[in-house]
């Protein structure tokens, strides 16, 4: 662990030091003490149900702001907005899964971390992509790839999922974990039973557009025009049965549980969470997306997801992530776009207005709280 802290803090990573800075990092008005006992405490399923709970109730002028909005777009979404402090959540049709498509690499990411905290991962243990590694779309880690292979640290894996979206970058982490099926073990370790990773994202993409995979589609546009070759029908019922059951299907809800109980430092060490989170505040994907509605003085850390398009229409249009007040409160905030016809920059504002709804009802509690 002294090795893995020293790598936080060599620049490559964010680490503010200490559970008092876990506590600081969950809104601010956590104790030590508490920071203390959420760190030991192993989070469970039961756990985490008790806290939904013991919860008070969403403020009612913030869930009728996001009925409002999403009754106006007019469109299938799940919005889910959680409280990391009080525990409260507000949204809408957040409890029914949702095509994730990249969010699941926050997953994988955790998952990494977590066998990292429990010594049976090492995160400067170096790995070798293969031609075999290649993945599909964005892959910047495979063009390094060469007759020898290309050989980089998982650590240099983490950044290119979390920051850069990376597919083959991902799908090699899970491969280190036993694949999809050794993250979900992880995960479900760790309490995390709602979310899912489903396949490598290899594997997704290709039974989403109706094909099954093979090596040379991760080369150039491979993949693209074995997809184009395939007939409307075939297309259309792959895509129909992943929009019924995603394989990678998880509820705004349950993503805001889980981004909530990170932000409290209850599912990592206070090292690895202070990386994660500070990887997800590198994103470069989505700026106008959830970041795009913040305020001055508002932060964010998140992940996007993004899934094909077909028939004019975009599958898995998604943005979630940890946002802070400029007085440390944090909230977790998923926005999921099932199947959407919307311009671009209809999606762009919708899920902008959803972060100013939040801003909004923070106002309203500071104005509260400052009048009291």
């Amino acid at each position: 662990m002294a090795q893995w802290v020293r790598y936080f803090r060599s620049g490559r990573g964010i680490v503010l030091g200490g559970l008092v800075a876990a506590a600081a990092l969950a809104g601010g008005l956590v104790s030590a003490d508490r920071a203390v006992r959420l760190a030991s405490a192993p989070l469970t399923a039961a756990r985490l149900e008790i806290q939904r709970k013991q919860a008070p109730p969403a403020p009612a002028a913030l869930q009728a702001r996001l009925d409002e909005l999403a009754a106006a777009y007019g469109e299938e979404v799940g919005i889910a907005v959680t409280d990391v402090t009080q525990g409260w959540t507000a949204g809408v049709d957040h409890e029914r899964p949702y095509p994730q498509q990249s969010v699941s690499k926050l997953w994988v990411a955790i998952a990494v971390m977590k066998a990292a905290d429990e010594g049976r991962l090492d995160p400067y243990g170096w790995v070798t992509l293969t031609e075999e590694d290649r993945s599909v779309f964005y892959q910047p880690v495979s063009y390094r790839i060469g007759a020898g292979g290309y050989a980089t640290p998982i650590s240099d894996l983490l950044r290119r999922a979390l920051v850069e979206s990376d597919n083959a970058a991902n799908d090699k982490l899970m491969r280190e974990l036993g694949g999809p099926e050794g993250v979900a073990a992880t995960l479900e370790g760790m309490g995390l039973t709602g979310v899912k990773v489903g396949a490598y994202e290899r594997d997704l993409q290709a039974l989403t557009a109706g094909l099954v995979w093979q090596a040379d589609y991760g080369i150039g546009w491979n993949f693209q025009a074995a997809r184009e070759a395939l007939p409307m029908a075939t297309r259309q019922a792959a895509m129909d049965a992943y929009l019924a059951q995603p394989l990678d299907g998880t509820a705004p809800g349950e993503i805001t549980t889980a981004l909530a109980a990170l932000s409290r430092g209850e599912l990592l060490s206070p090292a690895s969470t202070e990386w994660l989170i500070g990887l997800m505040s590198q994103a470069r994907t989505g700026p106008r997306r959830l970041k795009g509605g913040l305020p001055a003085g508002w932060t964010i850390a998140h992940k996007t997801g993004t899934g094909q398009d077909f028939r004019g229409a975009s599958v898995g249009i998604n943005d979630v992530g940890l946002i802070t007040a400029p007085d440390g409160h944090v909230y977790a905030v998923a926005v999921m776009m099932r199947h959407t016809r919307k311009p671009v920059p209809e999606r762009l504002a919708f899920m902008q207005s959803i972060t100013r709804a939040v801003a909004e009802q923070w106002m309203r509690d500071d104005a509260f709280q400052t009048a009291d």
